[in-house]
């Protein structure tokens, strides 16, 4: 990702629809492959990551140009702390990289920054650069770009669910009225609509811990690009299948 970034195009790109019609409204990015396509080519890991963070850049152009309202991208699982310390210093100092020089463009393109996880796994240094970004996007409106920073589902379900069960004992709550959409409200995604597209690369098909609550209902596009080759006409590809699906949400079309 560079800070010379020419500003997203405010007409319809080519990865648009034609008509419009059948955008989802969010999509999910599991961004899988940055270590086996730096392997292939001979390079370091950290080449790999950086050239993932390359990637990161071109999906949010072609989701903001295609008319995608939420864009999230699964960018540091919890897991992810048990990789070697060398890649995991990588990985954070690109962030530093990533936070320091995009959040400019961000602004200016109208795409609001979020983060959630457990950030201050990081350090006072991200965590207080997380912040900034935040505050300095919290006005974008043209996509919501939610990073998910040392996350894991599974956790966040849990901490929902201890939460909930804080209330009840304090008798905030009635256990008899405890439902869906109360655990939603106590997720890390309660102010955004659920997911309607998951894409993940590198031809993995697992949703590895990511929003499993909220993909009740979202449909799946597995490629077998490397996340550091994603580009604008993948992320078109998988818009394509998913206006191609019938989404009945459980209900039979016969």
């Amino acid at each position: 990702m560079t800070p010379s970034a020419e500003p997203l195009s405010t007409a319809a790109s080519s990865t648009a629809p034609a008509n419009g019609a059948g955008v989802p409204r969010h999509v999910g990015i599991i961004m899988d492959g940055n270590r086996r396509w730096a392997q292939a080519r001979g390079l370091p890991r950290a080449l790999g990551h950086k050239a993932g963070a390359e990637a990161v850049r071109r999906a949010v152009t072609a989701a903001a140009e295609s008319g995608v309202e939420w864009l999230t991208i699964f960018a540091f699982s919890s897991e992810n702390w048990r990789r070697p310390a060398e890649e995991v210093r990588d990985l954070t100092g690109l962030m530093r990289l990533y936070l320091r020089n995009e959040v400019g463009s961000f602004v200016r393109d109208g795409i609001r920054l979020r983060v959630m996880g457990d950030r201050e796994r990081f350090g006072p240094d991200i965590v207080s650069s997380i912040a900034d970004a935040e505050s300095r996007t919290a006005r974008g409106t043209r996509l919501n770009l939610t990073v998910a920073l040392s996350y894991g589902s599974r956790a966040e379900i849990a901490a929902a669910t201890r939460a909930i069960a804080r209330k009840a004992a304090m008798g905030e709550v009635d256990p008899a009225a405890i439902d869906e959409e109360m655990v939603a409200r106590h997720l890390f995604t309660a102010q955004m609509p659920d997911p309607d597209l998951i894409i993940r690369t590198s031809g993995e098909q697992r949703l590895s811990n990511f929003l499993l609550w909220q993909s009740a209902y979202a449909e799946f596009v597995f490629m077998d690009v490397l996340w550091p080759d994603f580009d604008a006409a993948h992320f078109a590809e998988a818009l394509g299948i998913f206006q191609g699906r019938e989404r009945r949400y459980g209900v039979s079309a016969g």
